[in-house]
């Protein structure tokens, strides 16, 4: 039988290994932890398991979420949050986009984090990862989901998206959105009200893609500021582009202004007067 060989530059496979819900590329393993499993550990037997699906039991299941959110990521390096459409083909131009602000982002000194999936989520990991800089991967469990893309080095799958929201955010100094379809709108929205209401601040928000965002930001504008439901400020707290260049450029500016104590929401200064209130 011939065997036909892999595609010159193709990936090679690297050492997998499974912390309970976090996933470890390449690197030594742990020897403490090695031939063993979490049930060994515990040396538990099985019995009733009604108990684990009631309100006041599935706290905990919540709370060892955040607990193992916080205890892999909280001695990342400073980090981007890369967001866009699973749905993304590589032969796509937003997924050569994603691999460009993956490999500038690392080559910037920044860890990429992304939702871990395939499309423009690999994209960006793949980029990161062949700069030679750290590309992490927040999955999360859904009907129809996949393991985390081979390009992420360090990764953990969630059962709650607040959970894995919060990990995005709280471990990121930006936010990078790439065109995405549900998923990527909630996430930026969420950015945007965080910011909006001085939750995070000095925190970018840049939609990548002006033809594929004009719409909607001709919406925000139109709409939503015409109809008082937003402010004119508001319109500050997003970047709209297509040049890598500007996304870095963006993100360091809101670095150096949280280096020198500076306040304010997004990239420009305090907005004026009190917060609005946030519908919804």
């Amino acid at each position: 039988m011939t065997t036909i060989p892999p595609p010159e530059g193709a990936r090679k496979p690297r050492p997998t290994r499974h912390r309970g819900p976090v996933v470890l590329r390449g690197g030594e393993p742990d020897p403490q932890r090695a031939g063993t499993t979490t049930d060994q550990r515990l040396l538990d037997r099985r019995g009733p398991t009604d108990w684990v699906h009631t309100d006041p039991w599935r706290v905990l299941r919540i709370q060892s979420e955040f607990v193992e959110g916080f205890g892999l990521l909280a001695e990342l390096p400073k980090a981007v949050s890369v967001f866009g459409s699973a749905r993304t083909k590589p032969d796509h131009p937003h997924y050569a986009a994603g691999v460009q602000i993956g490999a500038a982002l690392a080559e910037a000194g920044y860890a990429v984090i992304t939702g871990g999936g395939p499309g423009a989520m690999e994209a960006a990991n793949r980029g990161a990862s062949e700069a030679g800089g750290l590309s992490v991967g927040l999955g999360i469990e859904l009907p129809f989901e996949q393991e985390l893309n081979e390009w992420v080095d360090l990764g953990i799958s969630f059962r709650y998206f607040f959970v894995r929201k919060t990990m995005f955010v709280k471990y990121a100094q930006a936010f990078v959105i790439l065109p995405g379809g549900f998923g990527t709108l909630d996430e930026l929205f969420e950015a945007l009200t965080l910011v909006q209401t001085r939750k995070v601040t000095r925190f970018p928000v840049i939609l990548f893609g002006t033809e594929y965002w004009a719409g909607l930001v001709d919406w925000i504008r139109g709409t939503l500021l015409e109809s008082g439901t937003i402010s004119a400020g508001d319109l500050d707290l997003f970047t709209v582009t297509d040049d890598v260049d500007v996304v870095l450029a963006t993100i360091r500016e809101a670095e150096t202004a949280r280096q020198n104590g500076e306040g304010g929401g997004g990239m420009r200064a305090p907005l004026p007067g009190p917060v609005e209130p946030v519908e919804g």
